[in-house]
Order: structure tokens, then C-alpha cells, then sequence
């Protein structure tokens, strides 16, 4: 990553100061100012079916900061998945879910109030699905790390720190169509929704949550597919 690098908000609004502490505690990663450094993908998720929407635009000093890069090969996609069983609200519907939600936050969790900034894979609607699937032992991980891969998934980046607010400077916006970008956004999750139902009519004999809770998998065990930055 740049030090010096320009980064987007989609909003209904226009924010020229974003404001540590503001925001939902339920987002992917937590409490934190959720960007991109793609001005497409802020556009889409700025908009709704009824509303236009803003890509604000700011200049992010990234030199100093302290980041978790959950894209890495350093993590695997359960490090991601841990994350997100922890601050998202996700439908547990039987023991085996219960179970998994603690086991993946015991065994996969990353403190990620202790990074200035994280960057890491935005899940829209249907990458949330995949991950409650894979909860709720419906799907394996190589299914959900494959689905991941093959979808267009967005990268976010996420101002999580006081002194990380700080390296913010405001340079304007753009306006964001829904007329065209929410159909854009429609596509993008239609296409996810087909890689995932082509993705269940094919055989597994991969690791389900199920198998890794009894295996006692771990983060450093081969079987876990590992992020591609």
C-alpha cells in the first residue's frame, strides 16, 4: 500500500468530516469509517433502488499506521470469518452453529480494535450468506474460500483509530446515479448468487465447521485456504 493513498465513502450524505466513534458497531469489522480505493464500488454502495448516493472522496496518510491486511497470505479466510461472527449479527440456527461461532473467535479471532487500520473483503448480501452458510455447516471452506476467489468481491478499507481519523483530509465528492450504479450493484450480487448455487451442485469432501471443531483444526493448518492479497 501507498502511504499516500485516495480513498472513497459511499453515503446518502455528503461528509466532509468524518467523526471518530460514529457508525454502526454491527459493520464487518466493527465500529470504523468504511472506504474503498475504488470509486465504482462506493458509488454502488451508495446507492439504493429510490436514492442517489455520494462517493465522498478523501487523501488517507497511511505512513505510521499501524494495519491489518486480513487479504494477506498471512490470515486464511477463517481469520475473516471470525472477524465477522464477531461483530455482525448472524442467524444461528442450530448447536453446530453455536459452537462454531465461539470456536472460530477462540481459534481464528483477531483483536481488530488494536489496528489503526484494517483492510479486507466487504460482505455484501450474498459473501454474508456464504459465511452463515459455512456457520450453519451447509457448505465446506474450500467452498466458501472458492466462492470468495471466484466472486467480484470488493476490497474495503476501514479507518478504525483516533490517530488514523486524524490522516483524513476531505477532497470532495461525486455524485453516485442509482439509475446506474444500483443496477451495477444488482449485478454483482446476481452473478455472486449464481457462483454459489453453481458451487453447491458440485461434490465436497472438503472440511465442513463441523470437521474442524472435532478436528481441533488451527490457523497454520494446510487444509485452511490461506487470502491472496
Amino acid at each position: 500500500m501507498d502511504k499516500l493513498i485516495a480513498v472513497y465513502h459511499g453515503s446518502k450524505q455528503i461528509i466532509e468530516v468524518p467523526t471518530f466513534g460514529l457508525g454502526k458497531k454491527n459493520n464487518d469489522f466493527g465500529l470504523g469509517f468504511y472506504c474503498t480505493e475504488s470509486i465504482d464500488l462506493a458509488k454502488e454502495w451508495a446507492v439504493s433502488s429510490l436514492n442517489d448516493g455520494f462517493a465522498n472522496r478523501y487523501t488517507l496518510d497511511t505512513e505510521f499506521l499501524n494495519i491489518l491486511n486480513l487479504n494477506s497470505p498471512d490470515y486464511t479466510i477463517l481469520n475473516w470469518v471470525a472477524v465477522l461472527v464477531e461483530h455482525r449479527l448472524f442467524s444461528i440456527k442450530t448447536p453446530v452453529a453455536r459452537r462454531a461461532k465461539q470456536y472460530l473467535i477462540e481459534h481464528f479471532g483477531i483483536n481488530v480494535n488494536a489496528y489503526d487500520l484494517i483492510t479486507g473483503y466487504r460482505a455484501d448480501d450474498s459473501y454474508f450468506d456464504y459465511a452463515e452458510a459455512f456457520l450453519n455447516n451447509t457448505i465446506t471452506v474450500e467452498q466458501l474460500s472458492r466462492a470468495m476467489q471466484l466472486g467480484k468481491l470488493g476490497e474495503q478499507i476501514v479507518i478504525k483509530s483516533k490517530f488514523a481519523f486524524s490522516k483524513i483530509i476531505y477532497e470532495g465528492f461525486e455524485l453516485a446515479e442509482k439509475d446506474m450504479y444500483y443496477v451495477l450493484r444488482k449485478s454483482r450480487d446476481d452473478e455472486a448468487n449464481q457462483t454459489y448455487l453453481d458451487i453447491l451442485e458440485e461434490e465436497s469432501d472438503g472440511l465442513y465447521i463441523q470437521d474442524i471443531i472435532r478436528g481441533g483444526v488451527s490457523n497454520d493448518d494446510p487444509r485452511i485456504p490461506r487470502n491472496i492479497s
